[in-house]
């Protein structure tokens, strides 16, 4: 008798009735939950497809903006560019002076 109390009372024979149960109450518990979780997966689906798009576009407008930036930033650098070679060709108007009178003097 104290050996049927012991295994009553054991964890294994608990887990064995509970495993027990949830195979006997799965094909009635199962359809259940597949009816009720289905429009709950629905709205999950619809839910990640609306924020991938949403995603989407953020990031589309982000790249413009980048695009905006760099062709801004080009076309200071080609100006820039073009400045420093319009400085750098133009004669400098005191050597020029300078190199006339010196020639006069002579």
């Amino acid at each position: 008798m104290a050996l049927f109390n012991n295994l009553l009372k054991s964890e294994l024979v608990v887990g064995i009735a509970i495993g027990a149960a949830a195979v006997a109450l799965a094909p009635v518990v199962l359809p259940a939950v597949a009816t009720a979780a289905r429009p709950l997966a629905r709205t999950a689906i619809k839910t990640g497809i609306i924020l991938f798009e949403q995603g989407r576009e953020v990031l589309a407008e982000g790249g413009e903006f980048l695009d905006d930036l760099i062709a801004e930033a080009r076309a200071e650098l080609e100006q820039e560019a073009l400045q420093e070679e319009i400085t750098v060709s133009a004669p400098d108007p005191v050597n020029t002076a300078g190199v006339g009178a010196a020639e006069s003097a002579r």
